[in-house]
């Protein structure tokens, strides 16, 4: 078992962790131990103020701490975004001040990002378990149009109440459990490019990520419930799955093939009524896609494959630029992400045979293995109906026409390897189509 202490020791930005009842009361203590003799500045939208952020003010100010006027976001329609982060980035400038975030994804990748340009560092109180981006390296940011993870350190400090988690908005927890469920497919996907040399699995991320992972996902509905326990161990392993990315400044232990789907969907600006779709409920459709793509793995005969035609049709790299081009013509953004990160990984002709004669000899443990990471597709379908999040593309409207084209897309949105880079060079992505798409699919059209 990895204890919080173990993690807070290793953990290269984050030093304090409160998840309990009440936390917010604990805020004075911990910023005095973070930032001694420092003034403190709140920043929060008009809801998180409401909830908690006037609470928190009031405690820092009871306890003598110095305080500057709070940075309150007031426009509705509040994303992470490049100009939101510049209206806050100037304001914190005026100051020699610690950001106190009160919020959750939006407010934390704002903050974060902003006091890393100046130098700084935060800490954040999270007022819903939504995403595991509280304690991960990095903030999401959309920036020309195009949603990017910018390098920054992760909060100081975070402080989290359950009880205030679990009365936030239904859809907060539904897109949190969402983005946990996720870290599965994740999991198989890390297990594919460790057994190809591509990278490693880090044991102490796994560790601190899988080891209760499938247990805090058991009770959806008592999530959806707003079930104090539920929601407590929901947002531990939120929390957990962050300290994992930090572990290794990376996103790999959390992200695989499920979240290139979100990735790509930021970039088309996907929207409900001109509101932007939470990370989540993109990640969960990315994750029924992901968890039946490694099922047609499991479930296909490798004794099929022949190597000799496998290199026979492999693109080479002029071919490849020239299916991108076709991919992503009506958007630059996606064509020019798609370009940078294929570049990366692209296995030239003369490697993808001992590639694939080293997947082929380690497919029989490796399956064992991927057999015992994931959830079955229609299990993952029926908890995510169970938490009140979206189980089908329509859902977020992504027609299936549109999925299809996403589909197409996914091999080159990101130069981490994951299950679509193996089933591409198995020649196996026109197949998986037809099983996905085809008659009698999980997305029949």
């Amino acid at each position: 078992m990895v204890t919080i202490a173990k993690i807070l020791a290793k953990a290269s930005d984050t030093k304090a962790l409160a998840i309990c009842q009440g936390a917010g009361k604990h805020v004075a203590e911990m910023f005095n131990e973070l930032f001694p003799r420092k003034t403190a500045v709140i920043v929060a939208d008009n809801n998180t103020y409401k909830i908690a952020g006037k609470e928190i003010y009031q405690v820092l100010e009871s306890a003598g701490i110095p305080l500057a006027e709070p940075f309150v976001f007031n426009d509705p329609d509040l994303y992470a975004e490049w100009g939101f982060l510049e209206q806050l980035e100037s304001y914190l400038k005026g100051l020699d001040a610690i950001a106190v975030a009160v919020g959750s994804g939006v407010i934390n990748d704002l903050t974060k990002l902003s006091s890393e340009h100046l130098g700084r560092r935060y800490m954040i109180c999270g007022t819903a378990a939504s995403m595991d981006g509280y304690t991960a390296y990095g903030a999401s940011i959309s920036y020309q149009g195009n949603k990017q993870t910018f390098n920054c350190r992760a909060p100081k400090g975070i402080l989290l109440d359950p009880g205030i988690a679990a009365a936030a908005p239904k859809e907060l927890a539904a897109s949190g459990y969402a983005d946990l469920i996720a870290k599965i497919p994740a999991g198989a996907d890390w297990m594919i490019a460790d057994a190809l040399g591509k990278e490693a699995i880090d044991p102490f991320a796994w560790n601190i990520l899988n080891t209760k992972l499938k247990s805090s996902l058991a009770v959806p509905e008592k999530v959806l419930e707003g079930d104090y326990q539920a929601t407590s161990d929901l947002a531990e392993l939120l929390v957990m799955s962050g300290f994992a990315m930090q572990a290794m400044q990376s996103s790999r232990p959390a992200s695989g093939t499920e979240h290139q789907y979100s990735h790509c969907w930021d970039i088309e600006n996907l929207c409900i009524n001109k509101k932007h779709v939470s990370h989540g409920f993109k990640v969960g459709i990315g994750t029924l896609v992901s968890t039946a793509s490694l099922e047609f793995l499991l479930n296909y005969d490798m004794n099929k494959i022949d190597l000799d035609k496998c290199i026979a049709q492999w693109p080479t790299w002029e071919e490849t630029e020239q299916k991108i081009k076709e991919l992503t013509s009506c958007n630059a953004g996606l064509l020019s992400r798609c370009l940078t990160e294929t570049k990366e990984k692209y296995t030239p002709e003369k490697e993808l045979k001992t590639e694939l004669e080293t997947f082929l000899a380690k497919w029989p443990e490796l399956k064992q293995q991927i057999k015992n990471q994931i959830l079955p597709y229609d299990e993952v379908k029926e908890r995510l109906k169970k938490v009140g999040a979206p189980y089908e593309p329509e859902m977020i409207h992504v027609s299936r026409e549109h999925l299809r084209e996403t589909f197409r897309i996914i091999p080159f949105m990101r130069s981490r390897y994951t299950n679509v880079d193996i089933i591409a060079r198995l020649g196996l992505q026109d197949e998986l189509e037809n099983v996905l798409f085809g008659k009698g699919g999980h997305y029949q059209i």
